[in-house]
């Protein structure tokens, strides 16, 4: 099974909303349609919810990993694996990350198929390749 992993954006909607509707910057936006075309499956990887489901309702909310501690990324890295660990196969599945370094520093070791399509891409050139492979 493919599994996308989009890490969420600071660009949220002001009114409780679905996960995948709370998150309104362009980049999550195109992460999403393009995962919508090549997994089987998505999450959201939320700095305050850990793993959300696209259809979780939740409310708008401030933080992310950029502002936390090497610890505290750890800890929160510990808490989405077991999720994950849950609802898919850490060795079997095959995971996209959409997510930045700091999102997937302490999964990636974890899990033994993925791919980083974006990988060392600016914000601008991650939007240009999502609308050329979407």
């Amino acid at each position: 099974m493919k599994i996308a992993l989009i890490s969420c954006s600071s660009k949220k909607s002001n009114k409780i909303e679905k996960a995948k509707n709370l998150y309104t910057s362009q980049l999550f936006k195109s992460a999403l349609r393009y995962a919508e075309k090549n997994s089987n499956k998505i999450f959201i990887l939320s700095a305050k919810h850990h793993l959300l489901n696209l259809e979780q309702e939740i409310e708008p909310y401030n933080l992310t990993l950029n502002n936390m501690k090497d610890n505290e990324i750890k800890l929160w890295a510990d808490k989405v694996l077991e999720q994950l660990s849950q609802l898919t196969n850490l060795k079997e599945d095959e995971f996209i990350f959409l997510a930045g370094e700091r999102y997937r520093r302490y999964l990636i070791p974890q899990i033994k198929n993925y791919s980083i399509p974006m990988q060392g891409l600016g914000i601008g050139k991650q939007l240009k390749w999502l609308k050329e492979n979407s």
